[in-house]
């Protein structure tokens, strides 16, 4: 790797805490969501064990609440999120041609923020309790009255913290690909994976700062004894529903849109064929990300909205449905008549396909007013968000890690335990997951810790059960494939799949620091396959060798977040001083970077020469 002499050069622990390298910020990101994942996995290990027969008493009612509460919340903020901002920072900006990020220093802060928000969730269940009042927090059960230890404090103060690294990655990501693409790449020769990214970047940036009012508020609420909710003075409950629900359902398409992303990339790499309708699929996208704001009151069909609300908050559910029917059909004609490559990250991207339909219907199910009545609050919904979820979108970042592994790593992941991972965790996850839809049509109610004997129940727990543990030998199977292939030697070339279209496969495995040496000049969409389609070797260069500009590693972002983790600390234990001190870390840092110029520093192409580079 090319160094410049410009910058004081870190190695070990040291390299990574103060990285502001996207492709390293990616594999943080990888590392802390897949920890989380498994955090969040093992609650759901624990949650099906209680439920797999009935009057268990594995776990107490109290218990269970908490692992209800800390399995949702972990897998969406603190396992989902980060896996899917590790894909994004790790390909995007390689996909458009881009030496970094827009804001280097500001991705690192992002990553950071993000890692001790989440660790100060997680430090609750050593702490007097975790959070316990679901996954919503719903008032009147998240407020002082209903939840007097310091639980739903961890989840109020930890996700804004979480947040604040969320949306400034999604800023980030909107600049980058606005202003950083390569020549010749217009918005429609982008790839449908940044295309993902971009529209995500913008739901984030309009639907976290919703999030973040409704915890501040929430926050004065427990902490300073302000009234927005506490409805014996004068607060109102609804007002949270509807605040959460705002940032909530989008939060859903911020989940989903880029494991679309992911999907389409796979399939049509592993079909040997440009994906069918790409314009169709850049509207369709648009229009969901536009639509999905709109619809948030359907999980509020049973508050009392009134006739008239349930019925347009119906007609807009359904209606979001076509845009999405619109991809499926342009990933079925992708496949139809293309040689199909059952790879591993192609079977989990065609696994996925139907998998989201059975999701799709049982939302359109769930979008009708009247039946959502008779549905709510049952497993019915359970079953419904998971086949969305788990079924869309870990199935999607499993496809992506499988493919984009090489390119982060330099290595290939074995395509044997792949195989094996795909077929535990997809037969596991429907044998979980679909006799759900029918324990809930039963009239088993969400959220309860045991159930009685003679209702029907139990077998269908039982399977559910075993399933869950299925799942949770799939992914120890994706743990044992990476230990496995981190001992192989870093030899991926630069496109392994050998039919690699878009423009991070003409760059070497593992990317270099630089990314690209020279700008590469886009000629159409599918930018690497058109070149190869024209017989040249790589990608035509838009500028000529010259020194590289690279910004300088800084500290500042992980100190930034140390010091709002000591906040967070000092707020919930009302020892304002140790919040004070916090701040001040925080805004001392802020301080220091306004002050100091980073030029960052210059690889020189006589390095690159000296390090064997080829021009």
């Amino acid at each position: 790797m090319a160094h410049g002499h410009t910058v004081k050069r870190y190695s070990g622990l040291m390299d990574w805490l103060t990285t502001v390298d996207h492709k390293k910020i990616g594999i943080l990101y990888l590392i802390a969501g897949g920890f989380f994942f498994l955090v969040g996995g093992l609650e759901a290990i624990l949650i099906r064990l209680q439920l797999w027969k009935p009057l268990n008493d594995f776990v107490s009612p109290d218990t269970y609440n908490e692992l209800l509460t800390m399995h949702g919340t972990t897998m969406i903020f603190l396992a989902a999120m980060p896996l899917l901002f590790a894909l994004m920072n790790a390909i995007v900006p390689l996909q458009i041609g881009a030496r970094d990020v827009a804001f280097p220093f500001v991705n690192a802060l992002g990553f950071w923020t993000f890692f001790f928000g989440g660790v100060l969730l997680n430090v609750s269940w050593f702490a007097g309790g975790a959070p316990d009042a679901g996954w919503t927090s719903y008032v009147p059960l998240a407020t002082n009255t209903y939840s007097q230890n310091h639980g739903v404090d961890f989840y109020v103060l930890g996700l804004q913290i979480a947040g604040i690294g969320t949306l400034v990655g999604g800023i980030n990501f909107l600049v980058t690909i606005i202003n950083m693409r390569a020549p010749g790449m217009s918005f429609m020769r982008m790839p449908m994976f940044t295309w993902t990214a971009f529209i995500t970047s913008a739901l984030i940036l309009f639907a976290f700062p919703a999030l973040t009012v409704g915890l501040v508020a929430l926050m004065f609420d427990r902490l300073f004894s302000a009234n927005f909710f506490e409805v014996s003075n004068g607060g109102n409950a609804v007002l949270w529903e509807h605040i959460f629900w705002i940032f909530g359902h989008p939060e859903v398409y911020i989940l989903i849109l880029p494991a679309f992303g992911i999907i389409s990339e796979v399939i049509s790499t592993f079909s040997r064929k440009r994906l069918f309708g790409y314009s169709s699929m850049v509207f369709a996208t648009v229009l969901i990300g536009f639509l999905g704001f709109m619809v948030w009151a359907h999980h509020m069909f049973t508050a009392g909205l009134g006739p008239i609300a349930n019925a347009l908050f119906s007609i807009a559910t359904m209606l979001i449905a076509v845009p999405t029917g619109i991809k499926i059909f342009n990933w079925l004609f992708t496949m139809w008549g293309g040689s199909i490559r059952f790879t591993t990250a192609n079977l989990f991207a065609i696994g996925f396909v139907p998998t989201f339909v059975m999701g799709g219907v049982t939302g359109v199910m769930l979008a009708a007013a009247p039946a959502d009545f008779q549905y709510h609050d049952s497993y019915f919904v359970v079953a419904h968000f998971h086949y969305v979820i788990v079924g869309g979108l870990v199935l999607g970042i499993f496809s992506g890690l499988h493919y984009w592994w090489p390119k982060m790593f330099g290595r290939m992941l074995s395509e044997g335990l792949g195989k094996l991972t795909f077929w535990t965790f997809y037969i596991g996850f429907h044998m979980t997951f679909f006799l759900q839809h029918f324990l809930g049509l039963l009239g088993m109610p969400r959220r309860v810790y045991t159930y009685q004997d003679g209702l029907d129940f139990n077998l269908m727990n039982l399977i559910s059960t075993i399933g869950a543990i299925l799942m949770g030998i799939g992914t120890i199977f994706f743990l044992i494939n990476i230990v496995v292939t981190s001992v192989k030697p870093k030899n991926a070339p630069a496109d392994p799949w050998e039919d690699g279209r878009t423009l991070e496969w003409a760059i070497p495995s593992p990317a270099p620091e630089y990314n690209f040496l020279q700008t590469p000049l886009v000629r159409g969409y599918d930018a690497l396959w058109k070149e190869k389609m024209d017989g040249n070797k790589g990608m035509t260069p838009a500028e000529p060798i010259g020194p590289i500009h690279m910004p300088s590693p800084s500290i500042l972002p992980f100190v930034m977040s140390v010091g709002l983790f000591i906040t967070g600390f000092g707020l919930m234990y009302s020892k304002y001083i140790i919040a004070g001190a916090g701040l001040l870390i925080t805004f001392a840092c802020m301080f220091l970077r306004s002050i100091f110029d980073d030029h960052g520093f210059h690889i020189e192409p006589e390095e690159l020469k000296d390090k064997g580079v080829k021009a």
